[in-house]
């Protein structure tokens, strides 16, 4: 007796099939919505008579999409539209705009990629399971990459009165650059905004050959000339040039220095047998009950330190009471606003993520690669510790002014 035995379908011809099946779903649903689109346009759906048209089909032409199953032919109507002056004019989808050869999701992920570090040999690999070989060439990837200059360029010169920043990080990060033919590390100047809501943006990122006053000067001037409105408390390092610009800038700012900061110069002018004591005694400073408490810890130190080791309490005086500015804020926010740790964690993301490549061939590769990294997602900023009271730092502000 003969029995029937059925083949089943391999895993691979059955992959096959369902990527057939999606992507003929999608090049209908493609096609429909293209449809839907015209007829709204013309304001009549295919063969309909009335007198109300904007226009008349006028056949079709096909079309490549690359989208996430793969290349898809699309048939495209055509029509011509009356325009204002009394002629007609092509018909020009919004939805499938000119020139488009990839979905916004297939740019996506090539974004993603290059964001992830990965060159171009290695984008098409990783996308050659989806897309094909012959879909994504070298140039096809650069032109994506591209792109991501001009929004960084717009990013730069987009208007910030409406930011409303209330508190302000600054802070450099050195990166290696391809400049004159020799890799140099150069300073990233970046700028952290705290909204009233608590969320923390990127307002800018520069590069210049120093971290002097000059240099400094030009980044919050910028911020300033682009509408930014004057913040009311700004952190900053111990960086001379930086400090200066801040108070030419915005003078009826505060100024807040980072206490892990300080606390490493302090430790670099004493002997390295009392730093614990160091220790001690600067915790009770910036880790006091209250504003009164620390200025008594701060006296105290200077007192004591003037007589073990002047270098130490002369870099303490150095910076003044800028260490205490954070206790005139609420206690919940304390902990955010002491340091320049907000900052100081994206930039060790930005390490984190450049380590392996290498260099940069040019400035604006470096920051456009940083911007990108926050601005689609793959560097997340929390809200600072105690946002819920930032209100109340918004009513300080209004109080002042």
């Amino acid at each position: 007796m003969n029995e029937s035995i059925t083949t089943l379908p391999s895993r691979e011809s059955t992959v096959d099939l369902l990527r057939e099946s999606l992507s003929s779903k999608v090049r209908e649903v493609i096609e429909e919505l293209l449809q839907a689109e015209l007829a709204e346009v013309l304001g009549a759906v295919r063969h309909e008579r009335t007198g109300s048209r904007a226009g008349y089909r006028n056949g079709s032409y096909e079309r490549q999409l690359i989208t996430e199953t793969g290349p898809t032919t699309l048939t495209v109507p055509r029509a011509r539209i009356e325009d204002e002056a009394g002629g007609t004019r092509e018909h020009q989808s919004e939805i499938l705009p000119k020139y488009e050869r990839r979905s916004r999701r297939v740019n996506e992920a090539i974004i993603a990629c290059y964001l992830a570090g990965a060159n171009s040999r290695r984008i098409r690999k990783a996308l050659e399971p989806l897309l094909g070989t012959s879909q994504l060439s070298k140039s096809a990837i650069s032109r994506v990459v591209i792109k991501l200059k001009s929004k960084f360029e717009e990013w730069m010169a987009r208007d910030l009165s409406a930011e409303g920043s209330l508190v302000l990080y600054l802070d450099g990060i050195r990166m290696p650059v391809r400049l004159a033919r020799r890799v140099v590390r150069v300073p990233v100047q970046a700028v952290v905004g705290v909204r009233e809501s608590g969320d923390k943006l990127l307002l800018s990122l520069r590069i210049a050959p120093s971290e002097s006053t000059a240099s400094w000067k030009g980044v919050v001037e910028d911020l300033r000339d682009r509408g930014l409105p004057a913040p009311q408390l700004l952190l900053a390092d111990g960086n001379k040039g930086l400090l200066r610009a801040i108070r030419e800038t915005w003078p009826g700012a505060e100024i807040q220095r980072c206490t892990k900061h300080k606390l490493e110069n302090l430790l670099s002018a004493a002997p390295k047998h009392c730093h614990e004591e160091l220790k001690r005694d600067y915790r009770g400073i910036v880790y006091a009950d209250n504003l009164k408490a620390a200025q008594k810890a701060y006296d105290a130190f200077c007192k004591k330190w003037s007589k073990l080791c002047v270098d130490v309490a002369t870099s303490l005086q150095e910076a003044g009471h800028d260490l205490l500015t954070f206790y005139r804020y609420p206690k919940s926010q304390w902990k955010s606003l002491r340091t320049t740790n907000p900052i100081e964690r994206l930039n060790g993301e930005f390490r984190r993520r450049t380590k392996t490549q290498g260099s940069f061939s040019n400035e604006q590769a470096a920051l456009v690669l940083l911007w990108a990294l926050v601005a689609f997602g793959q560097i997340e900023m929390r809200k600072i510790v105690g946002w819920k009271d930032m209100p109340a730092v918004a009513a300080m502000l209004n109080e002042a002014a």
